[in-house]
């Protein structure tokens, strides 16, 4: 059985990965109730741990003391489980593909000139559906390597639970014509649910981003 994180964790880990969310965002991504995650926050406010941020893009995030917080209880929670190897191992299998998905996602935003294939890169407005096509068969093929990895993290701690299903979701609209779901960040793009699943990783085993190629 996958470890179960306690709720505390839960909520400070997923505004760590996702830098600042709705209430109801943090309740779909610890897999908990909507009124559960809210009384954390109010509570996690009240020691200041976390903090209500008004304007054009609201929502819960980490104070300075949180983030701390939930560094020691990440660190706590990986030692008592028993599951630093493994999820160190997931990392790397994931690094492995990590920059070919990053090129991935610069040949969806960009294209040759079709009249001009040795020309300067452009903007791709999707107007050559063979770039496109060649592009998520690609993407598809890196599911395809993502995908046992979030299995294989499911089993060791359950937090990491439903990073397959968001992948495959924003892979089927992709395939389905939408082409924001690849690259858009602030939705479920695929590069959103990429991007947070690199931050889980690096939030797990301590890592910083900036020394992350010292410490693989």
């Amino acid at each position: 059985m996958p470890h179960q994180s306690h709720p505390e964790v839960r909520v400070l880990h997923s505004l760590r990965v996702r830098g600042f969310s709705a209430a109801h965002l943090v309740a779909d991504a610890t897999i908990m109730e909507i009124p559960e995650v809210e009384g954390w926050l109010v509570h996690l406010e009240s020691t200041g741990d976390v903090r209500y941020r008004e304007g054009r893009m609201s929502g819960w995030m980490l104070t300075t003391e949180g983030r701390s917080r939930a560094e020691s209880l990440l660190e706590e929670e990986l030692e008592a489980s028993g599951c630093r190897d493994g999820v160190h191992s997931a990392y790397q299998d994931f690094l492995a593909v990590n920059h070919g998905f990053l090129e991935l996602c610069t040949d969806w935003q960009l294209r040759t000139p079709a009249h001009d294939p040795t020309g300067e890169k452009v903007v791709n407005d999707h107007s050559d559906p063979d770039h496109d096509a060649a592009v998520i068969g690609r993407l598809v093929e890196v599911n395809e390597v993502v995908q046992p990895i979030a299995s294989e993290l499911a089993t060791l701690l359950h937090r990491f639970d439903g990073y397959g299903r968001r992948f495959g979701d924003a892979l089927e609209r992709v395939r389905a014509g939408d082409h924001d779901w690849f690259t858009k960040p602030m939705i479920e793009s695929y590069h959103t649910v990429w991007f947070e699943l690199h931050e889980n990783f690096l939030a797990t085993l301590g890592i910083p981003r900036a020394s992350e190629a010292q410490a693989i």
